[in-house]
């Protein structure tokens, strides 16, 4: 059920008293107009949560890839966390993924037609991207986790909320993990419930629908994960292994991911034995962690396998302590978002026809998309930006 994954540390709440007046000291600078946010003449769309851990950002925004292909031309604007550089980086098919972040790093390996760049200032970051000259104009462009960001002011504001750890429930840092109050959704446009079951109950919606108390401006989706074959990680040349055939093999789950119960629960009824070997979201594996790895994938009985994430194969592959063994084993398992309760046509088109009425020169500006956008979300006389609060 929902908030299953939530662990409070009573003791902590006095602590999370101080923090939370540091953060709404913060938002009401933002909200009185002290601190200023920034809007951009080209279409922003920002994915977030208001959870420190994972909520399914990075599926989310490869699916917003995926929905401007061949429509507009689009680009990924990310901190880079843990990368190790510095100001803007525009990453190119040669970036090596320390420079970048092993996410930017995933999305530019799998979309190389899009424009990954990373700034922690994501204003200096998107004037770089709209005001470059040595690549193609960017039509939309996608902040990846930017929802605390808030110098910059999006044209949609997409708030990710985890179904196993609902904010209602939760409580902030560090006796939970909230990153500030809960009343920080209200700033969301779109509210997306993500890694929720498949077999969700029409009663579950509505429970969770009437939980989250959103205002008539704001917009309630739920997701759920699906993952494709597995696809090996070193040996190239092999072929991908769909998970209905992994019914014999001892599995060895390897995350550096913030929340990997959700992996967890979906694979060890696919094996005869999962094996998880978890560590901390982003880790930087370190010769002992490898050696780790070789000696408990060593140990399992064959026929076995080990099954990592695509964010976590990006920070392995460069690792030369990977035995032959493990290597010849690997595997990435990629992970997609599928709306449930038949939403995905009415994301799409609000989504399609926001970017449709304030972009100049892409596909969907003139039109040519095959995607209805009659129910798209306008702003009145604001003609580059748009709020959801407006329609």
């Amino acid at each position: 059920m929902e908030g299953d994954f939530i662990k409070i540390n009573e003791w902590l709440t006095p602590l999370s008293w101080l923090y939370g007046l540091g953060v709404e000291f913060r938002n009401f600078l933002f909200d009185a107009g002290i601190l200023k946010s920034r809007s951009y003449k080209v279409p922003v769309i920002s994915v977030g949560n208001i959870t420190v851990g994972g909520t399914g950002k990075t599926p989310h925004v490869e699916y917003l890839i995926k929905l401007f292909q061949g429509k507009a031309h689009t680009a990924v604007l990310s901190r880079g966390y843990k990368r190790k550089s510095h100001g803007f980086v525009l990453a190119d098919a040669s970036t090596p993924m320390k420079k970048i972040g092993d996410e930017p790093f995933q999305m530019k390996q799998k979309f190389p037609q899009v424009e990954v760049a990373v700034d922690k200032k994501r204003t200096h970051g998107i004037e770089q991207l709209i005001n470059s000259k040595q690549k193609k104009e960017v039509e939309v462009i996608l902040l990846d986790d930017a929802f605390q960001h808030r110098y910059v002011k999006p044209g949609i504001n997409i708030l990710l909320v985890d179904y196993h750890r609902l904010v209602i429930y939760d409580k902030l840092l560090p006796a939970g993990r909230l990153r500030e109050p809960m009343k920080g959704k209200d700033r969301a446009d779109i509210v997306i419930i993500t890694k929720c079951p498949k077999d969700l109950k029409p009663m579950e919606f509505r429970v969770i629908t009437k939980a989250m108390k959103l205002f008539p401006y704001q917009h309630l989706y739920f997701t759920t994960l699906e993952y494709d074959a597995l696809t090996p990680v070193f040996e190239k040349q092999k072929n991908k292994k769909e998970l209905k055939d992994l019914s014999a093999y001892n599995a060895l789950l390897l995350t550096g991911i913030a929340s990997p119960d959700q992996m967890i629960l979906d694979l060890s009824p696919l094996v005869s034995l999962l094996t998880p070997l978890t560590f901390p979201d982003h880790h930087n594996f370190k010769k002992k962690d490898i050696r780790q790895l070789n000696e408990a994938f060593a140990s399992m009985p064959s026929p076995k396998i080990i099954i990592t994430t695509e964010k976590d194969a990006a920070r392995l592959k460069g690792i030369k302590e990977i035995s032959e063994e493990v290597k010849k084993n690997m595997y990435a398992l990629p992970v997609r978002i599928c709306f449930l309760q038949d939403q995905e046509e009415t994301f799409n088109e609000n989504i399609i026809g926001y970017v449709r009425k304030n972009s100049r020169h892409s596909i969907l500006a003139e039109g040519k998309d095959d995607h209805k956008s009659g129910n798209g979300y306008h702003s009145g006389n604001r003609s580059r930006t748009i709020s959801f609060r407006n329609h």
